[in-house]
């Protein structure tokens, strides 16, 4: 029997709906569509195209979008100077700083500079803590994407063991927490876990976001579990994941295909960031 395909773009289409209600409710209210600001920093084929992906979303569900393009050469001090006009400029309502930056540019430098209430990524320290607190604040959006993936499709959470491979700032330390929210029962792995496959074995909800293709097989997967790929690699010219899908797919409960299953949610969840802090902004005044 082969796994539930655990599908984001049904996901991701059905949210950027309510989301396109939303920027037009803003509109109707406030004169003028919720509006996202990117900062780009040198001229890396997949920043760029990553970016021009974000700007056609925003364009779908009625936000505003400008983009900043600043050459690879620029001074700490120039991109320091944008992000602050941007923190200041009342029109900005979310400021998101396309990863990576370029040469010696410090990303948590400039990540750090950002209006904690402009923060469409949610890596600004305060919204970190805001995370690990259990209050409110913006949450990273591949993490939240992944959380609405397991709601749409009601993978359970409450009492469940999950285990997740990678621990970065961006994937696996806010996965993490989202879930202990939800009473999941977390154990993060990477490179110096002693058998990791053991580990791997051991889980409910398995997320891997390891960065190394197609590492995780049958072999590391309990019958049963639901796997999450946030993996993609392109390798002889086509898209895998972390997983080794064709194996696992037998094995596992429920499982996120690569490429169509995070994939979809993460620019999906930053449109969704850059409608509430637009909302939350306005409110505020």
């Amino acid at each position: 029997m082969s796994a539930e395909i655990l599908g984001g773009k049904r996901v991701a289409d059905e949210l950027r709906h309510r989301l396109s209600k939303q920027a037009a409710k803003f509109l109707r209210c406030y004169g003028r569509a919720p509006r996202l600001d990117v900062v780009l920093v040198g001229d890396d084929p997949a920043s760029k195209l990553y970016v021009g992906m974000k700007g056609k979303a925003c364009a779908k569900v009625g936000l505003d979008s400008v983009q900043h393009n600043l050459k690879a050469g620029v001074s700490r001090a120039a991109v320091l100077d944008l992000v602050k006009k941007l923190n200041q400029d009342k029109r900005v309502d979310g400021i998101l700083v396309q990863l990576p930056l370029p040469g010696k540019h410090s990303e948590e430098e400039v990540i750090q500079s950002i209006d904690p209430g402009k923060d469409a990524d949610g890596l600004h320290y305060l919204n970190t803590g805001r995370l690990w607190s259990g209050s409110e604040g913006t949450m990273p959006c591949t993490p939240a994407g992944i959380m609405e993936i397991l709601d749409y499709y009601k993978c359970e959470l409450k009492g469940k063991r999950a285990v997740i491979i990678g621990r970065s700032n961006i994937v696996g330390k806010p996965m993490a927490a989202m879930l202990l929210r939800r009473h999941a029962t977390v154990t993060f792995c990477h490179t110096r876990t002693v058998d990791l496959k053991k580990e791997a074995r051991s889980a409910d909800l398995l997320i891997v976001a390891a960065g190394q293709p197609a590492m995780v097989g049958k072999g590391w997967v309990k019958r049963g579990a639901v796997v999450v790929d946030v993996g993609s690699h392109k390798v002889n010219d086509k898209v895998i994941g972390d997983v080794d899908f064709p194996s696992v797919v037998k094995q596992a409960k429920a499982i996120t295909p690569v490429p169509g299953g995070v994939g979809p949610m993460t620019i999906t969840m930053l449109l969704a960031n850059t409608v509430k802090l637009a909302f939350a902004r306005a409110k505020a005044k």
